[in-house]
């Protein structure tokens, strides 16, 4: 064969390739939303132990959410703890698959936290705003609680005596709460912090390591240890969010919105406590292809709304009070626009 026809063909045969490569783009690229997902397996994290109220709304969803996504995957729920949730969130954002394989559940405080500061700043390895939001399964109330043994029965008893209570790290509800509330209205807290998650705040609380946790959603508490309310051996101090509930406030709970005394604070109380309202927040990595995001959140509205859902909500005595992943974004965008010298005054006494 002479040196020019060996030329062609080669020629021809790298084109050849190279048009089926490119046609093999072309079909993947071309694939549909049920075509990704038809054999494929969705992993849902929770940032926190098993037995936590983080672990139980996610493992809820993980069971319904698969029938509502085009392709029905298999849907896997799993656990990765770690600073509050804040190590599941940097992996979410870096290094988790970005196609639509991977959701996770992390705490409502974590999405705050590269705005209020907390946290050092090299620990926070994401952006907010950029994450795909998927929905959430609640909008919480959080409380505060004393148990019996403290000898504390309403809030205003925090101004000349300390509460114990227990913490989960950094951005967590827990730690938050009872140093805003120490800054703003002068109530006395000693932090334990370090437990995995919310279960082991209550095996802390139970085994007297500590006295009471302050950031600790009611429709949780109502779920699991309804007795300890029947039993009178927690007190319920306040109750924490952007709207006060009904059944606490005919309690006598009083709402920590009313304790702010100027503007100033009321703009603080209503950036720090609007994460109740995105109180599980499910989100995916950045960037995942835009078909498969609307439906991971069309799946989402629809289990948040499938009788068998709810009756199975119902019977683990789970709240289900929804918000869409567009809200979510909208929320989050709107505290992100707080005043800037109000962000500062949070920074700084969460830095203390």
């Amino acid at each position: 064969m002479s040196l020019r026809n060996y030329t062609y063909l080669l020629g021809v045969a790298v084109a050849a390739l190279g048009l089926t490569v490119s046609v093999s783009v072309s079909v993947a690229r071309a694939q549909t939303v049920e075509e990704f997902y038809s054999g494929n397996v969705l992993e849902m994290y929770n940032g926190f132990s098993v037995g936590s109220g983080y672990d139980n709304h996610n493992r809820l969803i993980a069971r319904h959410i698969g029938k509502h996504i085009p392709g029905n995957p298999t849907v896997v729920p799993l656990n990765m703890e770690g600073a509050g949730s804040l190590k599941l969130a940097n992996w979410l954002y870096n290094a988790a698959p970005k196609d639509g394989t991977a959701l996770g559940l992390i705490a409502r405080g974590i999405p705050f936290e590269p705005l209020v500061g907390g946290a050092p700043p090299e620990t926070l390895r994401f952006e907010a705003t950029k994450f795909t939001w998927i929905g959430s399964t609640t909008d919480e109330v959080s409380v505060c609680a004393a148990w019996e043994r403290a000898g504390i029965d309403e809030f205003s008893q925090l101004y000349d005596k300390e509460l114990i209570t227990g913490g989960v790290g950094i951005g967590g509800d827990p730690d938050v709460y009872p140093r805003i509330l120490e800054d703003v209205v002068g109530a006395q807290f000693r932090i334990v912090s370090g437990y995995p998650g919310g279960a082991d705040l209550l095996y802390a609380m139970e085994r007297g390591e500590v006295d009471g946790r302050c950031g600790w959603s009611w429709a949780s508490l109502v779920s699991t240890n309804q007795r300890w309310l029947d039993e009178g051996k927690v007190k319920i101090l306040l109750q924490m969010s952007l709207e006060p509930l009904p059944e606490l406030t005919a309690m006598g709970v009083p709402w920590v919105m009313d304790l702010a005394k100027n503007d100033e604070d009321l703009q603080l109380f209503r950036m720090i406590f609007a994460r109740g309202a995105v109180g599980r927040p499910f989100l995916a990595p950045p960037d995942i292809p835009a078909d498969r995001a609307a439906a991971l959140r069309k799946a989402f509205e629809d289990t948040v709304a499938d009788p068998e859902f709810l009756a199975d909500a119902m019977q683990a005595r789970l709240e289900i009070t929804p918000m869409t992943g567009d809200d979510a974004q909208a929320l989050i965008e709107e505290v992100y626009s707080t005043p800037p010298h109000i962000i500062e005054r949070a920074r700084e006494i969460l830095r203390n």
